[in-house]
């Protein structure tokens, strides 16, 4: 039975869903080993395997509620289209692959949410933004960064005062150095979890929109291949943004990754629970700034993290423009 058009456009959308999950796990693998590779605890090869199989394993663990944040509750699903979505991971794609190249860790998940946003804004109109949903990943976006910082600088702070009262010698630092490998494996779970599915939501709303089921409803195959896929793009990442994260912010000792990992981790795996889709990224990158800042203040170099900031709050228009452009070029060569 030949396909018809509705049906190669959704292999389109497919295709190009699994290239953004796999740039996202490409993109953030460096938030997940940074800590861990820069303080020494382990080499780039082996951090990039462990965090592969928590990417992997972190989808099939936690639940679906992130997915269908992304996916039914952002935007009025009768505004969905194969091309509005299509449009939507295009420009996502587009920041994410800019970002990496100037070594920014910008957010995937700031991208995907601007990709949605302007493809809906230029197909359907505004309207079809659907209010209590959009409220509901900006808090979560907004606020987790800020949960980040200030539980890293108060772990950092209750754990020097830990050692200091039960007398504590340097060595603790070894303790530190390999208690960051589990606490890298659980961060790369709860990415996994976070991350892993808004590529779910975004496949499960072209299904819909297809016509190819008729609600709203995760299959298992979707979360098999989106896992799959963000777990090799975890293994080919690089350490490009990992160097910017672990060592311009300031140079990461074991206790400072420690904290950050920790936090992080408790942070994105609390929010992917509750359906909301944070950012790795700027979790993992507050987390790192608040436990420098409960040693020292002037340990951080606040201008390196000004840049990231400056990032985080470009990401969502800049991608939402692209996205929209995506959409009028898709549309003119006759994808529908």
């Amino acid at each position: 039975m030949p396909l018809s058009g509705n049906d190669i456009a959704f292999l389109v959308l497919l295709v190009v869903a699994l290239v953004y999950d796999f740039l996202n796990g490409f993109h953030d693998s460096g938030n997940i080993v940074s800590t861990m590779v820069v303080s020494g605890a382990m080499e780039p090869g082996p951090a990039l395997w462990l965090a592969a199989l928590g990417e992997f394993a972190g989808p099939f663990l936690f639940g679906v509620a992130v997915a269908t944040t992304i996916g039914a509750d952002l935007v009025d699903p009768q505004a969905i289209t194969v091309l509005t979505i299509a449009a939507a991971l295009l420009g996502a794609i587009a920041w994410n692959v800019f970002t990496w190249v100037l070594r920014l860790p910008s957010s995937s998940s700031h991208a995907l949410v601007g990709g949605i946003l302007g493809a809906v804004a230029v197909s359907t109109g505004l309207d079809s933004i659907q209010q209590a949903g959009l409220q509901k990943v900006l808090l979560a976006l907004l606020l987790s960064p800020l949960v980040g910082l200030g539980v890293s600088y108060l772990l950092l702070r209750l754990v020097r005062g830990l050692a200091w009262l039960f007398g504590a010698t340097p060595r603790i630092n070894r303790f530190f150095r390999w208690a960051q490998i589990p606490a890298s494996l659980a961060l790369a779970l709860s990415h996994g979890t976070n991350d892993g599915q808004k590529t779910m939501g975004v496949i499960t709303m072209g299904l819909v929109a297809a016509g190819w089921q008729q609600e709203f409803l995760v299959p298992t195959w979707v979360i098999a291949l989106s896992a799959v896929t963000i777990a090799l793009g975890t293994l080919s990442g690089g350490m490009r943004i990992a160097r910017t994260l672990g060592t311009r912010i300031y140079r990461i000792r074991p206790l400072h990754g420690f904290s950050a990992q920790v936090t992080a981790t408790s942070t994105i795996l609390v929010a992917a629970l509750l359906g909301g889709p944070v950012s790795t990224t700027q979790v993992v990158s507050s987390a790192i700034t608040g436990a420098g800042a409960a040693e020292r203040l002037s340990k951080v170099r606040w201008g390196v993290f000004g840049e990231i900031l400056l990032t985080w709050l470009l990401t969502i228009p800049a991608a939402a423009l692209v996205s929209a452009a995506c959409w009028f070029l898709l549309k003119a060569v006759g994808l529908n």
